[in-house]
């Protein structure tokens, strides 16, 4: 067990969405009195030098990567090449810096964009490497796997304490809501209120709607993360999850019901649809560190409109 309220914590990506709720965790959950973030414009983490530098300035005890390239599925498309490198380099350096400069601990984060586009649902760890990964965000998905790769060897040889976990899609308060790098939830909301603010009549939405996700309330995630940094020390990936699945096309009805959306819903088949299903097998999570996920989705959605539409209304 690590008792992170004695630690110097570094915490990658720490002013995005899910580093914030983490950061804010470990301070009022974890009482940690040494945190720091590790971001732009301060420090560009495909940047060895700047890398070198955060060590320098921070001299961590552990560091938690959470500094991401990421998007939604067009983003994926538009960008292929952009999220291999930026997620690659970024993970790789900062890992073997963070091994050279002794650091105690490792906290990778992966994506379930890693696991093969066609996966017995649940997901269970073990079936990670049994296909290749959907093709719209394999690029992104592969980056982040070598993640797993490189933990995985360098506890081998150098005896590196890395542990690595796969978040399915997170949302909740202060997520990405830029329709040109947003996740399904974020982007269906501000579809779902520009349209009633703009008085039209209709919702695009990309697919057919028969492909499912599973999300993971953001304030769960950080806590399930913090679980693992106290408890978890083994080589094997482990997922981290809210153990459901929901239809995109019943995502789009709740969404249009919370909003109080009155319009019509117009489905652009020509858009993919990505990975058919995603659900994943949680039982690892709570086995070896106790974590299983308590926010009730509705109740989630709910939270992460109120505060889209509070500052809506601030700006």
């Amino acid at each position: 067990m690590i008792y992170l309220k004695n630690k110097r914590v570094i915490v990658t990506g720490g002013k995005g969405f899910l580093g914030t709720h983490l950061v804010k965790n470990l301070r009022s959950k974890r009482e940690c009195k040494d945190i720091y973030i590790a971001d732009l414009p301060e420090y560009d983490l495909r940047d060895l030098e700047d890398i070198k530098k955060m060590f320098d300035d921070q001299q961590p005890d552990i560091i938690i990567h959470l500094a991401a390239v990421v998007g939604g599925i067009g983003a994926n498309r538009e960008n292929p090449g952009k999220f291999f490198y930026d997620n690659a380099i970024m993970g790789i350096q900062l890992m073997h810096e963070a091994y050279l400069r002794k650091v105690e601990k490792f906290v990778a984060l992966g994506t379930i964009c890693a696991y093969p586009k066609f996966t017995p649902v649940p997901f269970n760890e073990e079936n990670l490497w049994n296909g290749y990964p959907e093709e719209t965000n394999a690029p992104y998905g592969l980056a982040k796997k070598m993640l797993l790769v490189q933990s995985q060897a360098y506890r081998q040889q150098y005896g590196f304490n890395a542990i690595y976990l796969l978040p399915v899609n997170l949302y909740g308060p202060g997520d990405n809501f830029d329709p040109k790098s947003s996740h399904v939830i974020p982007a269906l909301i501000k579809k779902c209120i520009d349209t009633i603010e703009n008085n039209d009549d209709h919702i695009v939405v990309w697919g057919t709607g028969k492909a499912s996700r599973e999300f993971l309330y953001v304030e769960d995630a950080a806590e399930g993360i913090l679980l693992a940094t106290e408890k978890y020390n083994k080589p094997e990936p482990v997922n981290l999850g809210a153990g459901f699945e929901i239809t995109i096309k019943d995502l789009v009805e709740l969404i249009v019901k919370l909003t109080n959306f009155k319009g019509k819903i117009i489905w652009d088949t020509t858009k993919p649809d990505g990975q058919p299903r995603r659900c994943l097998d949680i039982s690892k999570a709570e086995k070896e560190f106790g974590f299983k996920a308590t926010t009730e989705f509705q109740n989630g959605l709910k939270k992460t409109i109120e505060c889209s539409a509070g500052n809506r209304k601030r700006v």
